[in-house]
């Protein structure tokens, strides 16, 4: 892992301003503690932060082709480089590193952008071609590491993070209303936006080309989902024999590293799973890592605990308060770089904090199996509602609800049941609507948008998110059955633009920890899409392929164990006592500010909050939001983004300027 930036002049040779280029790899010094590296021309500047994972004393970057014609930054790693390596060699390309950066680069040289589609890995990586004087950039099939873009003053600025490309004087730094309104719908942005209106991000599967004044983005690849008719006709046993060879495949390419690597371990069915792989198939003394937390309801420990003894790990935990939470959740946030509805992420910030002090730079994690494998409450709720439409008056169908929310119906029943009525019925008519599975959670978290100010209200206008959802719908999308359905909206839109990047990459590199997510292999991905609903939720058991390929593996109190949805405290985290950045942020000055939320309504928010025990779901992410978008604001428009630019000393400097410096 690394990070990346660069300046690529779109109108003609001009110098390159190499102070800019050193301030915006000096803003992401956290991504790369290792080394630093710089090249420029006439035309383009590519600067790199590193992280040194694969060939620690040969791998500075850029790195070069035999001719020095192709200059290569990568962020990230290219897990099948061995295999692709000796198949380059045996065209007779010649290496002068052990990289898997370099063997990117003659693979371009040999099939250009279709390189993309032999890579195996996580990566977002940047190519320029100075004899042709183009830049090419790309990001991996589902997003697990970040490439941001913004075309300024004739020229085209990248880099890993934003706040990289917010270290260049004059960049616009203006806070875009409808990525905002999309934040407070879906818990995210869409692909391909940011929060701020002028910087972009290159969304997964796709590769952005600039050359001749013009840049253009193009997918290279997408979740392949397939029609019912293209479904896999095998027995089951078969399916999860698959599954297995594919797993034990993936965890062996993303355990080659030249350091050590661990494992996440929460004491579910995905994190064990995987444990249980590496300890089996490779490495019988695995170390792992634990969030433990202050409140029962959010505390997986007794499970952990249990997969601890079974696998019999070297593990640590970190415990974790609500005090912790609302203490870093406002630099969680500078390096997110966008407002969220939850504070999740602020726990797994403090467990890479402890990994890198562990001395470990890489771990496995269980992103993804979810999605996947059919794991969230969402898609087992989809089927339930889908059932129970088929005869709405049913006292039966409904009540079907209690077993994926049981929390829910513990005391005043009748309350439940009109709880029920209202929320999970909601739409039932609508079975055809493409959003069926997400259009209610979508509409109740609109709900907090009644805090927007006046202000903000007409900057949004007539703006329809769900629009704009539609246009990245795929043609086959009708075609699909329900749950791949409500599996490619829940990839496309919350997996890429908030769990790989909140709780993954942007709270891992804050301390120069490399996440790697077997389950995200695009070989498992693209398998999966294939089989048939039924295996995947059985009844009303998700995951249901997963647990059968872990029989054996793990102790049946793991393997069947319901899911137990990752989430940390809000309220009591973040209206803790004495906590100044929290009240500075909610204060009538920084409303007014901002001029972001209703300043009243907020007040109205907060007494309510610190008068009640127990809040409410929309209120908790009200107040997340808030608190998150003003944080932002100050961080990055009100205050000087490259305030926290470490200095930077390139171990390389390669300068190919025949004009001069600027």
């Amino acid at each position: 892992m690394c990070g990346i930036a660069g300046i690529c002049n779109m109108d003609g040779a001009r110098p390159i301003p190499v102070e800019d280029l050193k301030k915006m790899a000096g803003a992401m010094g956290h991504r790369g503690p290792d080394e630093a590296g710089i090249y420029v021309d006439d035309w383009a500047g590519l600067a790199s932060r590193r992280l040194s994972i694969i060939d620690l004393r040969g791998g500075t970057q850029p790195i070069h082709n035999e001719d020095k014609s192709l200059w290569i930054l990568l962020n990230g790693e290219i897990f099948n480089y061995i295999e692709l390596r000796e198949g380059l060699l045996k065209k007779g390309h010649r290496f002068y590193t052990a990289t898997d950066t370099e063997v990117i680069l003659h693979l371009y040289e040999e099939k250009g952008a279709s390189c993309l589609e032999d890579l195996n890995g996580q990566f977002a990586f940047a190519i320029w071609d100075a004899k042709n004087k183009k830049l090419f950039l790309a990001r991996d099939r589902v997003g697990i590491l970040p490439l941001h873009y913004a075309i300024h003053g004739g020229r085209i600025f990248f880099a890993s993070e934003i706040k990289a490309i917010l270290a260049v004087d004059g960049m616009d730094r203006s806070i875009d209303p409808t990525a905002l309104d999309q934040i407070f719908t879906f818990w995210t942005h869409l692909p391909g936006k940011t929060v701020f209106k002028d910087i972009k991000e290159v969304p997964p599967g796709y590769y952005l080309e600039s050359a001749e004044g013009k840049a253009r983005a193009t997918r290279y690849w997408d979740i392949p989902f397939q029609e019912v008719t293209e479904h896999f006709d095998r027995p089951l046993t078969e399916i999860c024999q698959e599954v297995e060879r594919l797993l034990i495949d993936s965890v062996r390419l993303r355990l080659r590293a030249d350091v050590p690597v661990g494992c996440y371990l929460s004491g579910g069915l995905d994190s064990s799973g995987l444990t249980a792989i590496v300890k089996n198939f490779f490495n019988n003394r695995a170390k792992t890592f634990g969030i433990r937390f202050e409140e029962a309801r959010f505390d997986e420990g007794g499970f952990q605990r249990d997969a601890v003894r079974f696998l019999e790990t070297e593990h640590e935990e970190v415990q974790v308060n609500n005090g912790d939470i609302g203490a870093f959740f406002w630099e969680v946030l500078w390096h997110c770089e966008k407002p969220m509805l939850r504070t999740a992420p602020v726990p797994l910030f403090l467990l890479s904090q402890r990994v890198r002090e562990n001395n470990f730079k890489v771990v496995l994690t269980g992103e993804g199996a979810d999605e996947v494998f059919g794991g969230y409450n969402i898609f087992r709720e989809t089927k339930v509602r889908r059932f129970w439409a088929r005869q709405p008056e049913s006292s039966f169908r409904p009540a079907l609800i209690q077993r994926l929310y049981p929390y829910i119906f513990n005391g005043d029943h009748k309350r439940a049941k009109n709880f029920l009525k209202s929320f999970f019925g909601t739409g039932l008519q609508r079975e055809d609507d493409p959003f069926f599975s997400h259009s209610i959670r979508w509409e109740n978290t609109s709900r907090i948008k009644t805090f927007f100010s006046e202000e903000l209200r007409e900057r949004i206008g007539h703006y329809c998110g769900y629009d704009e959802v539609r246009e990245w719908l795929p043609k086959a999308y009708s075609s699909w059955d329900p749950l791949s359905k409500a599996q490619y909206l829940e990839m496309m839109l919350f997996m890429s633009n908030y769990l790989l990047s909140c709780q993954g990459d942007r709270v891992a590199m804050a301390h120069g920890v490399e996440v790697r997510p077997p389950y995200l292999d695009h070989r498992i991905i693209e398998f999966m899409g294939r089989v048939p609903p039924k295996w995947k939720i059985m009844g009303l058991d998700e995951k249901h392929i997963l647990k059968k390929t872990f029989r054996g593996l793990l102790p049946e109190k793991i393997r069947t164990r319901a899911k137990h949805p990752y989430r940390a405290p809000i309220r009591e985290s973040l209206l803790k006592d004495h906590l100044p950045w929290s009240e500075d942020m909610l204060s009538e000055r920084s409303l007014k500010e901002a001029g972001l939320f209703d300043v009243q309504k907020v007040k109205r928010l907060v007494s309510k909050l610190k008068a009640q025990q127990d809040a409410g779901e929309v209120d908790n992410m009200a107040l997340a939001g808030i608190l998150s978008s003003q944080a932002i604001y100050h961080q990055f428009i009100a205050d000087i983004p490259h305030k926290k630019i470490d200095p930077l000393e390139p171990k390389l400097f390669y300068d190919h300027r025949s004009m001069g410096a600027a």
